[in-house]
């Protein structure tokens, strides 16, 4: 008989079975060619889950689904592992003092957002068109490699080959700040020195981008009270989670879980 790749999962005397494993797997990222790091995953989350619904159901918590907005609202059992979390976390509340800490230590990350002057040649291509989406990568590296020996020719060939309308201005996009563009491209900005042209294609959602960054003015760095509430919210978030993580090592600690190591 043939051993099965993966070992039955039990929870306090509850099977988790191998297709609720399976189906959660595909939420979970893992490399390619191990399946067995998303099945890890998958089954560890089902065994916190299993852990919290007991423990909300010990605790007699029947909370009402709350609504998410878009048309959507959390499932019975959501609303029952939240109204436990709620009850159950009380995160330390972060000071002024540790948010300046944090501020002081590294000013230059809390910035106004910096501007740029930049120009594109866009090889246009839908993500889900394989084809046209090659046909793209292939023509925009061409075209990197052509303006690498001929820059002069960016307005040029922006004006013949550019799927955007920019192209009626010699490919230029005009001043950009964060938000105006996706951010593959914004990271690709940030990156540039002014007065260079991306020796390969940066891709996004709308194809292939020859970029070229002409100019750039950093943001200032902010004052720390512009900043505070920023810096507060994210140790609040901090806090949160190390206090959930330590309520769920508290429940996975008291219960009999069998076929799957929780701390590996």
């Amino acid at each position: 008989m043939n051993k099965p790749l993966f070992p039955e999962v039990t929870v306090n005397g509850q099977v988790i079975s191998a297709a609720d494993i399976a189906a959660e797997a595909q939420n979970h990222a893992a490399p390619k060619g191990k399946p067995g790091l998303a099945w890890r995953k998958a089954a560890k989350a089902l065994v916190v889950r299993h852990l919290l619904l007991e423990e909300a159901a010990r605790q007699l918590i029947a909370a009402e689904p709350e609504d998410l907005g878009r048309q959507r609202f959390e499932t019975p059992d959501e609303a029952n592992i939240r109204a436990l979390m709620e009850a159950g976390i009380d995160p330390a509340q972060p000071q002024e003092a540790e948010a300046r800490k944090i501020y002081e230590a590294k000013p230059d990350r809390f910035r106004a957002p910096s501007l740029y002057e930049a120009a594109h040649i866009l090889l246009a291509a839908a993500p889900d068109d394989v084809p046209a989406r090659e046909k793209a990568r292939e023509q925009s590296r061409a075209i990197a490699a052509t303006l690498v020996k001929q820059p002069q020719q960016f307005a040029a060939i922006a004006a013949s080959e550019s799927a955007c309308s920019s192209r009626e201005n010699g490919g230029r996009l005009g001043q950009l700040t964060a938000g105006d563009t996706v951010p593959e491209f914004e990271a690709a900005l940030d990156q540039m020195r002014e007065g260079e042209i991306t020796g390969l294609p940066v891709e996004t959602r709308y194809g292939f981008h020859i970029i070229r960054l002409d100019a750039r003015a950093r943001g200032a760095v902010l004052p720390f009270e512009a900043v505070q509430e920023r810096i507060k919210v994210a140790l609040e978030r901090k806090a949160w989670a190390k206090a959930a993580a330590t309520f769920v090592a508290g429940l996975v600690s008291k219960a009999s879980i069998t076929g799957l190591d929780m701390n590996a």
